[in-house]
């Protein structure tokens, strides 16, 4: 049993790109869904779709790669723990790669980028960051 459901998340997807895997399957939660689509938005993963199974459900997720076998997600990496919380204003959003890769925040205004954080002028909980 994990005391981390994000960073149990994060891992099932870093272990199905480092073995080729298309497809991976994660219990889905709300904040899950909102990480998922968001790497669905920037193009980190080709689609996804929720499924409904009595219980909590998953999120069947299509891992994008390119021509010569490599995954677009390089790099996923937890920032906040539940022993560890990283909270940032809108004035010191991180910057990931400079800018080429992906912040996400849990806002007041839901599950944003760091991008759309700084246009908006709000921070949060730094969840992860994703090049």
């Amino acid at each position: 049993m994990t005391t981390d459901p994000i960073a149990d998340y994060l891992t099932r997807l870093r272990n199905a790109i480092l073995a080729n895997k298309k497809v991976v399957e994660v219990p889905a939660s709300g904040l899950k869904k909102d990480i998922t689509r968001i790497l669905y938005d920037k193009g980190y993963i080709l689609s996804y779709k929720t499924v409904e199974d009595g219980k909590q459900g998953l999120i069947k997720i299509a891992l994008k790669y390119g021509p010569d076998r490599r995954s677009a997600i390089r790099e996923l990496k937890r920032v906040s723990t539940p022993g560890l919380r990283q909270y940032t204003d809108a004035t010191s959003l991180p910057r990931v790669l400079n800018g080429l890769g992906v912040a996400i925040i849990s806002t007041s205004r839901g599950v944003i980028t760091d991008k759309e954080a700084r246009t908006l002028g709000v921070g949060g909980e730094v969840i992860c960051y994703v090049s």
